[in-house]
């Protein structure tokens, strides 16, 4: 069911009260075809420690997220010591997960791996929907799946190449975020299709 903010316009979410936050992560970023490695990187590393947490958590968190991974700078992220790691686990600016910090840095590798080999992260990853986003007509957040055949297939593929904290669900929402899935909901004021 989409919500009315205090602007007027019908959003998927972030339209109620005192969540402005989470109005303008909707309006400006969730479902925008995304191209830059840096910011998919980022989008990577939130989405898996969005895992078993709400995305309004990790929104919150951000800032403290984008202090502690550089900037999500993937080769600074990939070089970073176990004792930096140990130190972030300190910071309440962020989820305290070992297994989530620690993942940050194996998949920052692994990201560093699948550039080198496909020249961009960007280019391996628009290839599971051919260069184009999938734009979905949905009336309601209900009959929006968790899974799809493709997140399970990116999932696969990113597991093998040594990621961690990416399964399918964590997939498909990274899949939403970056634009790779447009899920707007049919009477949603950012639908484009």
């Amino acid at each position: 069911m989409l919500q009315i903010s205090e602007d007027g316009k019908k959003r998927c979410f972030g339209g109620e009260a005192g969540k402005a936050f989470y109005a303008k992560y909707h309006d400006e970023q969730w479902g925008k075809p995304e191209h830059d490695d840096q910011h998919l990187f980022e989008m990577l590393i939130l989405e898996g420690a969005q895992a078993g947490l709400s995305w309004e958590t990790i929104l919150k968190k951000r800032a403290g997220y984008q202090a502690v991974f550089h900037q999500f700078d993937p080769v600074k992220v990939a070089a970073m010591t176990d004792d930096e790691l140990e130190a972030c686990l300190l910071d309440p600016a962020i989820v305290r997960n070992r297994l989530k910090v620690f993942a940050a840095r194996k998949n920052a590798i692994a990201f560093l791996k699948i550039q080198q080999e496909f020249g961009s992260f960007d280019r391996y990853l628009w290839q599971f929907v051919d260069g184009q986003p999938v734009v979905n007509h949905r009336a309601e957040f209900k009959d929006v799946p968790a899974t799809t055949l493709i997140s399970d297939a990116l999932s696969k593929d990113l597991k093998k190449r040594g990621m961690t904290f990416v399964g399918s669900t964590i997939m498909y929402a990274f899949m939403q975020a970056v634009g790779m899935v447009d899920d707007h909901l049919a009477d949603c004021w950012c639908r484009t299709g």
